[in-house]
């Protein structure tokens, strides 16, 4: 965990993204009302708890530690297709992102994330 922590510390959003659309993870997902997660691709609304996280990285701003966003490597459960959704959390985050942030399974290691 530290390791990650190591290679993760001062990665940028854009950074972020371009390492998880390397590894295959070109789509997009976006929160919708009701907390649900939409994709871009397929365009289904899926409960977030269906959803496979298949890695979180968490970004903090290096001029503002309030600006904390989660960018997240997914599976669509409807039409397999692999993307990235952004959450930001912490005191800016939005009740929908919140819930969406909480509902995710972290499937690595069987234990919720």
């Amino acid at each position: 965990m530290a390791d990650e922590a190591a290679r993760t510390f001062g990665l940028t959003l854009a950074e972020a993204l371009a390492r998880f659309e390397a590894a295959g993870y070109t789509a997009q997902f976006g929160v919708v009302e009701g907390g649900l997660v939409r994709c871009y691709s397929c365009h289904a609304d899926c409960d977030p708890a269906t959803m496979e996280l298949n890695e979180i990285l968490r970004i903090e701003g290096a001029s503002d530690p309030d600006d904390e966003v989660a960018v997240v490597a997914m599976t669509c459960p409807s039409c397999g297709c692999k993307g990235t959704l952004v959450l930001k959390y912490g005191a800016e985050s939005t009740p929908e992102e919140s819930d969406v942030l909480r509902a995710l399974e972290d499937r690595r290691d069987g234990h919720r994330h």
